[in-house]
């Protein structure tokens, strides 16, 4: 139980007091009540007597009494009706609350910290009301009339005379049948005479005159002349006098009637006891029929037209505020006392000293003798009873029989003058003057008795006191009964059904139990009164339960180890009965101290349930601001209520929050807890949404809020950015360059403020989260925004506009009507600004109102009915509010500073700074294809379009795979304007030609430049060729742009920049960029393999060695899954510096290169040098292109598209970067006989296979056409059109030891070297000798040697065979090489120098000549590459005999 002001040892004696009756004449109230007070009233504040009181038990012993109090009151003739003083205990507490501010005691219990009231207030108020309100009953004599004053008033005619009418009055009241109540002690009723006198008014000689006759007729020890108003209520104002009576007067009293004159009991949660100020004893000021006293009906008498239901009827019948505010404001002037002075107080408390010292103790003392001699005479006891009491105990002990075993028979009456109601006398009287020794035997014999003659009723009363009066002795012989208690408490509720005395047992023996420390019994005591629930139904059973629960409570946390949840849980029940009974301050405490155990500990259900009654409770109070917190918090915690659960919460709050807004309508908006907000998932997207694609047109794919964040993009389109930059800032990056970024979200840098343009709209994409599992209805959404315009002047004019209201200037906002987020559902709403000026703008959050929809939810609350999700929403209740975007930035990790703490960067989205106008380009793709073969080229249109009101230059287009398209050309000619009318419109430029000179190659030469493509330059970023370089507002351009397959098959992305500028600069925005991804789907088509070798013919038109042989293989890999036919080799061209293709070497007579599926062609070609003079005069990047052709028509290979795809394949070759030269001299010169020896082996030819592939689509014939390159770098290797594929390298065994750090020196291959030296043999075929004639046979062989490389070599030719054995002879056959047989000679750069040989022959047969072995090592180096040299081929000669 919770801490109280007094202890149970002072609690008790002041709840049970001796009961002194008054009855006063007419004129004797008058005198009081110029004070507003009545005569009981009056006596209040000293009825505690300020000394000891002295008295003697029966055996004569001296019997000292501390802090005896006596309670006088008005005489009533009606006992107190039960709902009377249930509206009484309901007001006491409902008036008594705690005090604002009060410093609530911090109760640590394991993980909790507890902010809890220590004391109640209101219980203590309520127990002291319930205890003297308690009507007076036949079985027991605690609260029975032990004495009466008679009270006169000396300014009276007879003041004798009248006491001799009150005299009769009081006797007729005691002894008269008619009247049952009130109770009396004893028939010999002690009467003690007062005689009130008025100081300031009165006579005081007549006074003193009639108090000696007093005397002589009553005897000094029962009369006493009481002086009062020393002063009259005019001169109060000139002193302050204490006023004592208010403190007894404000509190609720038994006998206070002025709230129950309005009729009908009624339940307010008003403080209204300082309105309570009237008469305490029910008596008016006029004298009714002539009698000098009007016992009127007892003030807590209700209406005869009230029952008991109105008193539960809850706050519907509260007076008005205006009324109970009248009421107060006339009652707060009224000073009580206001004609009494201190001396005044003085005599009244001498006046009850008097009183007690002089008249009740004696009166008392003597009626226990006359008792105790009564019981003692009766028994044929020994002398006293005190005596005995050992005797009784110490004797033979009858078993007592349990409760359940006696009778019911607690409607056993015992007569007045029966004994055992004697001793019941005997023991109270004890006991009000705190004797509690003697008080316990009487008790305890009295007990014996009745459950002898089982009157359970007067049994269940001595146990009570008999436990009470254990308890209270002095040095504590025995320990506290509480099996006496709980006897009482059973006997009073299941046999007498009289919960007010079970209620009474339960208070008393829970604080005596409290004061012993035993919290758990003491609960486990008040819990078992609260259960009762049928025994007394209605409102005093809730208010009654809530109390005793919240005490119950309060035992479970004041425990050695605090039951924290024990309490929290008690205290939701106390508070659900403190609702139920009205009181709902005291309902909301409760569940406000409870709510803090089940805060934050998971108990969702618990929580919710908790915070709905909160939110209700402080609904009900007008504590607006609470409740909408409370249903705020049901809502934002995630919720495992059902979804009917959900809906009902979602109301009640949109209910109360509505409430909340009207008070304040013209207040900022509130900010609402429902729909959740990912702020940080906010992305802000600015610029126009893209167009669709209309017909052939497609728009450019560009950045759109549909994309998905992809970081590997992000950083291609930003490298992109920074290429094309780089290039317009002749190869450098400026130092300020910040990459374009038109979609900002989380993963973006936002520590920038963002630019926008004026007149091109903001996007901002909000992510929503509806938790609940009912639809939640969004109606008028829009943003919230900040502007701070800035004028031409570059002053800010501040303008802040909080709600847009029409249409504003400034800023255009998008209103969304309706937007729906279903149950559990996440969805983004796009909101759209219009920016009309320049300035700084800052997008603070979303303004809507919400709200759910009616009639949707079934009555499982699962299935929603069919139409409510389309057209308008049936909208059940809405409020309007806002929600904030705060978007907290990236946490920073850079300083040590940064590090070691927490700190976040700014995250500047939302607040972009609106610029001036800028030009905004759109471009479409006009028969832009989605699927081509591997090398296909299709031509296409774009269309460029400015749709701003400003100008746009420099437009140039970058990406990574520029292999991909062209737009042609520098120069017109090279370009073709649309398809020639020549066969199959083709894409090509095309010139038709005589079938007859198939086989000799057609020249013509082209520079890289005109093509883009340089040294130095950056292929990837390609100008657009705009007429003029200048596009105006509204102005559009269409180019073509030649488009070819990737090599490799499959799905390709390939990603176009445009970049482009404002004609006039911008401070801010230098330039602008738009995106385009194209997605290509390639399926195979021909893979084209070539090879190069030296040819072993001597002499070319020059007469000078130096002719290859091309071979080229062309497979047709496609599985026809194309749908096509068959391809056609249309033109083979080569393109080089230095090597030109001079005829086709037909291997087959078979002219038509037609290629079905899976079949493979060969091909030969013949390529010679070209012209020295050609070369001579020639750029570095002019090439010259041969075409070979094999259909009627020729493709200028050296024209757009053709040599645009060519340079293009080659740029990659171009930008690999140059060797170093080496720093030592030694190395260095190594380094450069490699590579010379390295160039001997390297040719640069590259070679364009161009097809036509034959499709059949739709029952009809469609001609393709594409190209392959070939790049060929090295003789005899082998180069293929499209990249192979990389077998993984094999497994190898990993090695746990460092390898030795041995540089291998630089050696060239080989095979490179092996190239150094061409060697042919010339010789007749067949030769005829002889051999009869002469047996030798002599050849003349020359032997050509020819330098391929650029520098001087020496040469060792070796003649003689290099083995002997059997095998070797087998293959060379048996002849020899006359004259020298070693050679030494110095061949000078690319010399051909001829040795003549002479071979001899002894037989006839074929033999081969290619046997002399050719050693060659450059000049000028001292470490020899020294190898053979191979020849092309075996060198056969046939010897004929004839």
């Amino acid at each position: 139980m919770a801490q109280c002001v007094q202890s149970v040892q002072e609690l008790i004696p002041d709840s049970f007091v001796p009961c002194v009756a008054a009855l006063c004449s007419d004129e004797a109230e008058r005198l009081t009540r110029l004070n507003h007070l009545s005569f009981a009233e009056l006596l209040k504040p000293f009825s505690r007597l300020t000394s000891e009181v002295h008295m003697r038990d029966p055996n004569n012993q001296l019997h000292i009494i501390k802090n005896l109090k006596i309670a006088v009151s008005n005489i009533i003739t009606q006992p107190p009706q039960p709902g009377a003083i249930r509206k009484l205990l309901n007001d006491v507490v409902s008036g008594s609350q705690p005090a604002e501010g009060l410093v609530a005691n911090v109760i640590t219990a394991g993980d909790y910290d507890l902010n809890i009231s220590a004391t109640t207030p209101w219980f203590e108020s309520y127990r002291e009301t319930f205890l003297q309100s308690m009507p007076a009953s036949d079985h027991e004599f605690l609260n029975h009339y032990l004495a009466c004053m008679l009270v006169a008033s000396s300014s009276e005619a007879e003041p004798v005379e009248q006491f001799s009418k009150l005299s009769q009055e009081q006797h007729r009241i005691q002894h008269n049948s008619d009247y049952s109540y009130p109770k009396w002690f004893i028939p010999n009723t002690l009467k003690y005479y007062v005689l009130l006198h008025d100081v300031s008014a009165g006579d005081e000689q007549r006074a003193e005159s009639i108090y000696e006759e007093m005397k002589q007729k009553y005897g000094t020890q029962g009369c006493y002349l009481l002086k009062i108003n020393s002063r009259t209520s005019n001169r109060a104002s000139d002193e302050q006098i204490p006023d004592p009576w208010s403190q007894y007067l404000q509190k609720n009293s038994i006998q206070n009637q002025e709230s129950y004159e309005d009729g009908p009991c009624t339940i307010t949660s008003n403080k209204n006891s300082d309105s309570n100020l009237l008469s305490l004893d029910g008596l008016d000021n006029e004298v009714k029929d002539g009698l000098p006293n009007n016992f009127r009906a007892h003030p807590l008498q209700l209406d005869s037209s009230s029952d008991a239901s109105n008193s539960i009827d809850g706050p519907d019948h509260v007076k008005s505020a205006s009324s109970l505010h009248e009421t107060k404001k006339a009652n707060t002037g009224i000073i009580h006392g206001a004609c009494l002075t201190l001396t005044d107080h003085d005599r009244i408390r001498q006046f009850i000293q008097e009183f007690t010292f002089r008249g009740l103790l004696p009166h008392i003392e003597k009626t226990i003798r006359q008792l105790n001699d009564q019981l003692i005479s009766r028994k044929g006891l020994s002398r006293s009873l005190f005596s005995a009491t050992k005797k009784w105990f110490s004797g033979s002990k009858v078993p007592e029989k349990s409760i359940n075993e006696l009778k019911n028979t607690s409607g056993l009456l015992y007569p007045p003058e029966a004994p055992e109601l004697q001793i019941r006398k005997m023991a109270d009287l004890c006991f009000l003057v705190q004797h509690y020794d003697l008080a316990y035997s009487c008790y305890h014999t009295a007990k014996k008795d009745f459950l002898n003659d089982q009157a359970m009723l007067y049994a269940a009363g001595a146990l009570e006191m008999a436990a009470v009066s254990a308890f209270l002795q002095p040095g504590a012989p025995r320990p506290y009964p509480a099996h006496y208690m709980d006897t009482a408490i059973q006997t009073y509720r299941d046999i007498c059904k009289n919960m007010v005395l079970a209620e009474r047992c339960v208070l008393l023996s829970a604080e005596i139990l409290k004061s012993q420390s035993k919290y758990s019994e003491a609960a486990a005591l008040l819990i078992r009164l609260t259960s009762e629930q049928n025994t007394w139904k209605g409102m005093d059973s809730d208010l009654r339960s809530a109390l005793l629960l919240e005490q119950a409570a309060h035992c479970f946390i004041n425990m050695k180890s605090p039951m924290v949840r024990k309490y929290a849980f008690h205290m939701i029940l106390a508070g659900h009965r403190f609702s139920k009974a009205g009181q709902k301050k005291h309902a909301l405490r409760c569940y406000c101290q409870a709510m803090q155990v089940y805060k934050g500990k998971g108990w969702s259900l618990a929580e919710d349930h908790i915070n709905f009654t909160i939110g209700r409770q402080s609904y009900t109070l007008r504590q607006l601001d609470n409740a909408v917190s409370a249903f705020r918090h049901i809502l934002i915690n995630e919720s495992k209520q059902s979804a009917a659960q959900q809906g009902a919460f979602l109301r009640e709050y949109l209910y109360v929050y509505k409430n909340v807004s009207q008070l304040s309508p013209d207040g900022p908006l509130p900010q609402l807890p429902l729909p959740y907000i990912n702020s940080s998932a906010t992305r802000v997207f600015f610029g126009h949404d893209r167009r669709p694609a209309d017909g052939e047109k497609q728009a450019a794919t560009h950045v759109s809020l549909d994309q998905e964040y992809d970081s590997e993009s992000s950083q291609q389109w930003r490298e992109l950015e920074e290429q094309v930059v780089a290039v317009v800032n002749r190869g450098v990056v400026p130092s300020n360059f910040y990459p374009t970024q038109y979609c900002l979200n989380s993963y973006s840098d936002n520590s920038r403020f963002p630019l926008a343009v004026v007149e091109e709209p903001i996007t901002v994409e909000v992510a929503f989260r509806n938790p609940l599992k009912v639809p939640l209805l969004l109606t008028d959404l829009s943003l919230l925004w900040k502007f701070q315009p800035k004028d031409t002047s570059g002053k800010d004019n501040e303008e802040v506009k909080e709600l847009v209201t029409g249409e504003p200037k400034m800023i255009g906002t998008e209103v969304i009507s309706e937007f729906l987020i279903n149950s559990e559902e996440s969805k983004v709403a796009r909101l759209k600004l219009f920016p009309h000026h320049i300035g700084e703008l800052h997008i603070l959050g979303v303004v809507y109102n919400l709200g759910t929809i009616q009639g949707c939810m079934t009555v499982d609350g699962i299935g929603s009915l069919p139409g409510c999700h389309t057209g308008k929403h049936s909208l059940s209740m809405s409020v309007r509010g806002r929600q904030d975007l705060e978007i907290q930035g990236p946490r920073l990790n850079n300083t040590k500073e940064e590090k070691t703490s927490i700190k976040y960067g700014p995250d500047r989205r939302l607040d972009p700074i609106i610029t001036e106008e800028m030009p905004l380009l759109e471009v479409f793709f006009i028969h832009f294809p989605t699927g081509l073969l591997c090398g296909e080229i299709r031509k296409a249109y774009v269309e460029f379009v400015n749709v701003s009101k400003s100008p746009l230059t420099g437009l140039k287009v970058v990406s990574k795979r520029p292999e991909f398209f062209t737009f042609g050309g520098n120069t017109a000619v090279l370009t073709p304007l649309s398809p020639s009318a020549s066969e199959n419109c083709s894409a090509y430029k095309t010139v038709a030609t005589d079938s007859t000179a198939v086989c000799t190659a057609l020249i013509s030469s082209a520079s890289s430049v005109d093509f883009g493509i340089g040294i130095g330059s950056q292929p990837e970023v390609i100008p657009v060729p705009l007429p003029d370089t200048v596009l105006l507002p509204g102005a559009s351009v269409q180019l073509p742009m030649w488009l070819r397959g990737p090599d490799e098959e499959g799905v390709h992305e390939i990603n176009f920049l445009f970049y482009y500028e404002s004609v006039k600069k911008q401070p801010k925005i230098r330039h602008r960029i738009l995106r385009h991804t194209a997605v290509i789907c390639t399926s195979r088509s021909l893979n084209v393999r070539a090879t190069v070798c030296r040819s072993n013919s001597l002499e070319d038109e020059e007469g000078r060695g130096g002719n290859m042989l091309v071979f080229v293989d062309v497979e047709n890999t496609n599985t026809s899954e194309a749908g096509v036919k068959e391809f056609h080799i249309v033109q083979v061209s080569s393109s080089s510096k230095h090597w030109k293709f001079q005829k086709s070497v037909n291997l087959s007579e078979n002219k038509d290169a037609k290629l079905a599926s899976r079949e493979k062609g060969k091909f030969c070609f013949k390529a010679i040098r070209c012209k020295e003079k050609e070369v001579a005069t020639q750029s570095s990047e002019k090439y010259t292109f041969a075409d070979i052709i094999f259909g009627n028509e020729q493709i200028i290979s050296s024209a757009s598209p053709c040599a645009d795809f060519f340079y293009r394949s080659l740029s990659s070759e171009l930008k690999k970067p140059q060797a170093q030269p080496s720093v030592h001299t030694e190395k260095q010169s190594l380094e450069d006989a490699v590579r010379l020896i390295q160039k001997c082996s390297e040719v640069d030819l590259n070679i364009v296979v161009l097809w036509k592939a034959y499709v059949v689509e739709d029952s009809k014939q469609l001609i393709l056409e594409g190209q392959h390159h070939v790049i060929l770098r090295t003789i005899g290797k082998e180069a293929f059109s499209c990249p192979q594929k990389q077998e993984p390298p094999e497994m190898e065994l990993l090695k746990f030891f460092r390898p030795e750090n041995t540089t291998v020196p630089l050696r060239p291959s080989v095979e490179q070297l092996s190239n150094l030296i061409k060697t042919s043999l010339h010789y007749p075929e067949s030769f005829n000798h002889p051999f009869h004639q002469k047996s030798l046979c002599l050849v003349p062989v020359t032997l050509l040697l020819s330098n391929c490389s650029k520098a001087d070599v020496d040469v060792i030719v070796d003649l003689r065979h290099k083995t002997t054995s059997p095998e070797a002879l087998e293959i060379h056959g048996s002849f020899t090489w006359l004259g020298q047989t070693q050679y030494k000679l110095q061949l000078k750069s690319q010399e051909i120098h001829s040795l003549q040989l002479k071979a001899c022959f002894v037989h006839t047969g074929v033999y081969n000549l290619g046997t002399p072995r050719v050693f060659a090592k450059l000049s000028d180096q001292v470490t020899v590459f020294e190898t053979s040299q191979q020849n092309s081929m075996p060198a056969l000669i046939i010897i004929n005999n004839v």
